[in-house]
Parts: C-alpha cells; sequence; structure tokens
C-alpha cells in the first residue's frame, strides 16, 4: 500500500504563510486538494514527477506555491498571503500516471490523510 504522509498544517492569521509538506513512497505526480466542512473536495495545485509542470486553482494563483525533492519523494505546498477561506483539511494525492497533471479528484490513486489548516480574521 502506498503511503502519503502530510504535514505542516496548523492554526495561522490571515496574511500568514505556512508550509505543507507530503512523502510519499513512490514516483508519483503529485497534487493537493482540500474540502472545508459541507463543501466538496476542491483542487488546489498539482505537479508531475519531473516538475517541469505545475498548476494551480483560481483560487491560490500567486498565493500558493508547489514544488518538489524528488530525491526524498516529497512534495511542497507553499501557502503564502493566507485568507480565512483558505481554511480546510488539505490532502496530499499521487497519481501513477507521472508525466501528466490532473485537477480531478477521482484520477488520483492514493492519497493521505489530511492536515488541518485554519486560517483566523
Amino acid at each position: 500500500q502506498v503511503q502519503l504522509v502530510e504535514s505542516g498544517g496548523g492554526l495561522v492569521q490571515a496574511g500568514g504563510s505556512l508550509r505543507l509538506s507530503c512523502v510519499a513512497s513512490g514516483r508519483y505526480s503529485m497534487g493537493w486538494f482540500r474540502q472545508a466542512p459541507g463543501k466538496e473536495r476542491e483542487f488546489v495545485a498539482a505537479i508531475t514527477w519531473s516538475g517541469s509542470s505545475t498548476y494551480y486553482a483560481d483560487s491560490v494563483k500567486g498565493r500558493f506555491t508547489i514544488f518538489g525533492d524528488n530525491a526524498k519523494n516529497t512534495v511542497y505546498l507553499q501557502m503564502n498571503s493566507l485568507k480565512p477561506e483558505d481554511t480546510a483539511v488539505y490532502y496530499c494525492a499521487a497519481r501513477r500516471i507521472r508525466i501528466t497533471i490532473s485537477t480531478t479528484a477521482g484520477e488520483y490513486n492514493y492519497w493521505g490523510q489530511g492536515t488541518q489548516v485554519t486560517v483566523s480574521s
């Protein structure tokens, strides 16, 4: 079973920053999704295994950055200028197709446990 281990969530004031980390047990394209109570899980950001392509949801463009350390099978989500509406459980996801990006949760094969991000106003 593929293991994805997320870390880095927490409580931060609006305008602050957090960096989420996800360590995978293999080579995959990676994505971050988030889900707030009562809302559908939504796409946040994704990256190919090589890092050659990234993609962001409109709601986080210019504020969030996804990047990876391939040697460590680790992907990061740097979140800056956080807003209260960013509050959600953030999930790391892995997709076996490594060279393309998907924004659709159902196309990902493996999921982490989730890490809570809370942004206070």
